[in-house]
């Protein structure tokens, strides 16, 4: 082996590992594509399907997010205001407009059978949130609720802790609220859906749409991979050009 070749054994060898590193992270992001796009063909499907029943207050503790996650549903029950309570949102855009900061109103619903469940209520500006961190009241007596079934939401490094005391909280997270109103909760919340009302908090503030991204993504790991083997291979053939 000529020394010009001895030279770039060690460049080759980093290169070969680097190539295989991008190809892998290419290749597991078409595999999220897929997985992605299976996820959001579900959602579509059960947010565009109508209404049906809750489940029963016995299943809940089976329930897993993937059984129940966006499924669309009706239920009836009443209002328990005394343990409602206002959860930060960041910065929400309703109807195309400009987006603002403000809370979700959380508020437990009662059902006739004695369970309760945390019914998001809304999207509520910040400016208009009370120092008592309620919101505005609940409407009175038997109340028809239709909307989307939702996970607790999750927590991770920067997630402000809560401050009951304050009526402060970052999460929509019935546990959490419940501990904090000495109030059992089904372990999802229901998001209510837009219902055309023009006083707050307005519904249907909380469905987004995940974003899918996978394919520009995998897209630039193996772009990135053939740029960095045709570079070396240009350096490789002026390298031993220059030393043979």
């Amino acid at each position: 082996m000529t020394a010009a070749r001895r030279s770039l054994v060690g460049p080759a060898i980093v290169v070969l590992a680097a190539t295989a590193l991008l190809v892998w992270l290419g290749v597991w992001q078409m595999r999220r594509l897929a997985w992605k796009e299976t996820l959001l063909a579900h959602m579509e499907a059960r947010l565009a399907a109508p209404a049906g029943p809750l489940p029963a207050p016995a299943q809940w503790p089976q329930l897993r997010p993937d059984d129940y996650e966006f499924r669309h549903v009706r239920v009836a029950g009443v209002y328990e205001p005394q343990a409602q309570a206002l959860v930060f949102a960041g910065a929400v855009s309703l109807d195309k407009g400009p987006a603002r900061p403000g809370y979700y109103v959380m508020t437990p619903l009662r059902l006739a059978d004695g369970a309760a469940l945390l019914v998001n209520r809304g999207f509520l500006p910040i400016d208009l949130a009370d120092a008592a961190r309620r919101g505005p009241p609940p409407p009175a007596g038997l109340q028809t609720v239709t909307g989307h079934m939702r996970a607790p939401e999750g927590r991770n490094a920067f997630t402000p802790a809560d401050k009951p005391e304050k009526g402060e909280f970052f999460a929509r997270d019935p546990a959490a609220l419940g501990a904090a109103n000495k109030i059992s909760l089904a372990p999802f919340t229901l998001d209510a859906e837009a219902n055309g009302a023009t006083d707050w908090p307005r519904g249907g503030a909380t469905v987004e749409r995940a974003p899918n991204n996978h394919l520009s993504y995998a897209l630039t790991w193996f772009g990135l991979a053939a740029t960095l083997v045709v570079f070396f291979l240009v350096w490789a053939l002026r390298t031993g050009r220059r030393e043979g």
